[in-house]
C-alpha cells in the first residue's frame, strides 16, 4: 500500500510537466509595480492581501502568476473581475506584474481561532479551543505531509514543497503564509467542481474525496507555514 501511495504522489508531482512555463527573464519589476498599482484594492500592498477571501500574491511563484492571469484572460479560469482586468493586459504587463509580486515578501498570519459555530453546544472555555486548534493544526499537518491513505488523497508536500514553497518550474503555486478563508474556498472550489483549471484536472481529484474538516485543517496548517 505504501509503495503504492509512494507512486500516486510521484505521479501528481510530475503530472504537469506538460504545463506552459511563463517564466520572462526579460521581466521588469519597476514597471510590475506600476502596473499592479489597481491590484492594491484587494490584495494589498505589495501583494499582502488585509482581506482574508482575497489571495496573497506576494513572493508567489511567478511562473504560476503568470498562468493564472492567461487563465483568466482566455477564460478557461472563471472571474468576471479578474477576467475584465486579465484581458486589459498585454502579455509583458503579465509578466512585469507576476516578476514585482514574486519579488515580495509575503507576511506572517495570526494563529487562526477555533471557533464553535454549534449554537446547541456549551460555550468552549479557553483551554478548550486550544486543544482543539492544536489537533486541527496536527490533523492538518499530517494531512499535508502523509495525505490520507485510506481515501486515497495524495499529500500536499508531493507539489507544493516541504515548506509551501511551491514547484517553479512546474508552475505549481507557494501555498505558504496565504490566508487560511481563501484556502477554504479554493479548496472547495476545485471540490465542488467549480474551479478545474489545473493540471489534467488534478485539484479536483484531490479535493472531491477530502472532508470538509480535512480541508479546514490543511488550509488552517498552511497558513502558518513560513
Amino acid at each position: 500500500m505504501k509503495r503504492k501511495w509512494l507512486a500516486l504522489s510521484l505521479t501528481l508531482a510530475l503530472a504537469s510537466t506538460s504545463s506552459l512555463l511563463y517564466a520572462d527573464t526579460n521581466a521588469d519589476i519597476d514597471a510590475g509595480e506600476t502596473k499592479a498599482a489597481s491590484c492594491v484594492s484587494c490584495h494589498g500592498e505589495k501583494g499582502n492581501s488585509m482581506v482574508s477571501t482575497f489571495p496573497k500574491l506576494a513572493q508567489q511563484d511567478e511562473s504560476y502568476l503568470q498562468k493564472q492571469l492567461h487563465a483568466f484572460k482566455d477564460g478557461s479560469r472563471k472571474n468576471p473581475m479578474m477576467a475584465s482586468i486579465a484581458q486589459s493586459l498585454s502579455d509583458k504587463d503579465i509578466a512585469d506584474i507576476a516578476a514585482y509580486y514574486m519579488a515580495q515578501k509575503v507576511s506572517a498570519n495570526d494563529l487562526p481561532v477555533a471557533n464553535d459555530d454549534d449554537d446547541d453546544k456549551p460555550a468552549q472555555t479557553e483551554a478548550e479551543k486550544k486543544a482543539a486548534m492544536d489537533k486541527i493544526m496536527a490533523d492538518g499537518s499530517n494531512l499535508y505531509r502523509n495525505g490520507d491513505i485510506a481515501n486515497e488523497v495524495s499529500a500536499c508536500i508531493a507539489c507544493h514543497g516541504p515548506l509551501g514553497e511551491g514547484n517553479e518550474p512546474a508552475a505549481f503555486p507557494a501555498l505558504r503564509s496565504q490566508h487560511a478563508d481563501y484556502l477554504i474556498k479554493t479548496l472547495t472550489d476545485f471540490k465542488m467542481g467549480n474551479r478545474s483549471n489545473s493540471d489534467e484536472n488534478m485539484m479536483h481529484m484531490i479535493t472531491k474525496k477530502m472532508s470538509v474538516e480535512e480541508i479546514k485543517a490543511v488550509s488552517y496548517r498552511i497558513s502558518m507555514m513560513k
